[in-house]
Order: structure tokens, then sequence, then C-alpha cells
């Protein structure tokens, strides 16, 4: 791993590995939100991006050269450098149009109708520097730019996201897997346009896809051994089977409606603050408690508590 010096806003120096034509710069903490981890690739006339963290702003004329931007997903932290490179063709999954145009898009696909909304927009325009592209173009599962000697694939893979997609560099066999992150939180399934169904499926399809080192947006950045990558995200998917445990766990010990079991806190721990927690509390719990009605292992009644139905 080498190191360059950050020419944007910032001189603090930027970890980075290269893997032929592409490159990996690491955010700030290896990429821990709300920073991310900057995949560029250089194809024969043409420089292509990956999504867009913090630390696209203090990479200089190598990020800000980007021809072709190629969105994994549209969230605020995957868009923060795109107001450098005005001049960038942007490309999303086509789910993701209305949420990369303009804001109200945007907002929708948090899904979140308690959230103020004018608050959350001045939160991401100061500390994501956010900026639509009412010029962004849409692809579908399987679309393919061919870069000369080098060509992107993109895979569908919902759940975090119902766009969220993987982005594999041929022939160099280096996927972008995005939020699919691996890291000790777990996936996140907490938006409006989130699916948990979704996430289980992507996970199970991951390890198909043909790619020989794989790179997370956040926190644990490169793998180039595929037994280590398999490792972590088995222990990834766990947590989901994990966070059903504790609800049904929150349930023998007494009935609960929804807002009781968000109050207790699923994904983060109690006293953690912020404007999108009980939302995503919210959300996030009512999919595991569709999922176990469905089973037959939890009941509801006419008045909205949940109860354990069979074993």
């Amino acid at each position: 791993m080498t190191h360059i010096s950050g020419t944007g806003t910032s001189h603090v120096p930027i970890a980075r590995v290269d893997f032929g034509c592409v490159s990996v710069l690491f955010g700030e903490k290896n990429g821990k939100y709300p920073d991310g981890n900057q995949v560029l690739v250089r194809g024969t006339d043409t420089r292509v991006a990956f999504d867009m963290p913090l630390v696209s702003n203090h990479i200089g004329s190598e990020f800000d050269a980007t021809d072709l931007v190629v969105m994994g997903h549209v969230h605020e932290d995957h868009m923060a450098g795109l107001h450098r490179i005005p001049h960038a063709s942007v490309y999303v999954h086509e789910a993701d149009l209305p949420a990369i145009r303009n804001w109200d898009g945007m907002f929708a696909a948090f899904g979140h109708a308690n959230l103020d909304a004018p608050a959350i927009r001045a939160m991401l325009e100061r500390d994501f520097f956010y900026a639509p592209r009412p010029d962004a173009r849409g692809y579908a599962d399987g679309t393919s730019w061919e870069l000369g000697k080098s060509r992107i694939r993109a895979f569908h893979m919902p759940g975090h996201a119902v766009s969220h997609c993987v982005l594999l560099v041929e022939p160099e066999g280096v996927a972008f897997i995005g939020d699919i992150d691996l890291t000790g939180f777990g996936p996140y399934y907490g938006d409006g346009c989130s699916s948990l169904r979704d996430f289980r499926l992507s996970l199970e399809r991951l390890p198909d896809i043909p790619a020989k080192i794989w790179v997370t947006s956040h926190h644990r950045g490169v793998y180039t051994e595929r037994a280590h990558f398999l490792r972590d995200l088995a222990a990834f998917t766990a947590k989901l089977d994990e966070r059903e445990q504790r609800l049904l766990a929150f349930l023998n010990e007494a009935p609960a409606t929804l807002s009781q079991l968000v109050e207790r806190r699923l994904l983060y721990p109690q006293g953690f603050e912020s404007p999108w927690v009980i939302s995503a509390e919210a959300r996030t719990i009512s999919q595991h408690l569709a999922e176990l009605v469905a089973d037959g292992r939890v009941t509801l009644d006419e008045e909205g508590v949940y109860r354990p139905g069979r074993p």
C-alpha cells in the first residue's frame, strides 16, 4: 500500500492500493461512515469513478479528471464528490434516477415520513456537498461499459437499497461490492427503499460473481483472499439471524407493539441518537416481524401487539 498527498481540500496523506487499471483510495478510518473508499478505473481513453465518498474531495486532479461516473447506489455518502466533476457523465441504476435528479426523489428514497426534510437537506448540503444531477442516465442489471482493454459489468444486488449494484472490473477481477460492506454492524436495510428479503438473496448470490478482489465502500476496504472474504461474508450474513433471535427473545419476555420494540433498539445501542435512528429501527424491525408472522413464529393481534407463535 502506498500513500499520496491529497491536493483537494486537505493535505492528509491518502492510502491507496493499485490492481492494474484499478486504484482504491481509502477514506478516513478505512472508509468508515461518513467517509468511504474511492475506486478509480483507468480505461484506454476514459477515466471512471465508482461512487464519490468524502475522500474524493481530497484526491485532486486524479479524481477531477473523471470522465464517467458509475454509481453502485445513490446515498448521500456516495455522491459527496459530484460537485467537483460537473463535466462527467453519470450513470446510476434506473431505480435511482429520481434520487439522483432532484431533492424530492432523494428524500422519497429515504422513505421516512417523520423526518424533517429541510433539516436533512441542509445537513446533506453542508456535510456531503449534495448536488443533484438531472442529466444522470439509468442502467440495468447486466449493463457493461467497454474501456478498451478493460470492461465494467453491473450486477444488481438489492437489499441495502432497491438499486444497489456490484460493479466488476474485468479482466482485473475487482468487484466493488459497495454497502455490502461486511462490517461488524451487519447489513443495513433501514430505509424505505431497503429490503430484508432482497438482501438475503443478494448475500447468497454475491460469491458467484467471478471476482478475485473485493472492495467495500466502508471500513473493511479490500479483500484479496477469497477464504477471508467468504468468512467475513458469513459473519455479516449471520447478523440477520442474530437480529431475528433478539426480537424473539424480546417477545418471549413480554408481548410488545412495534413502537415498544423500537424503544428497545435492535440496531443501535440505547442512548445513541441521530435523525434517522427511530425510523431505521422501525423499518428494520417491521421487516423481521413480517417474516416471523408469515412463518407463524409470531402473531399479531388487532391491537397491534406481537406475541410469540409456534416454536
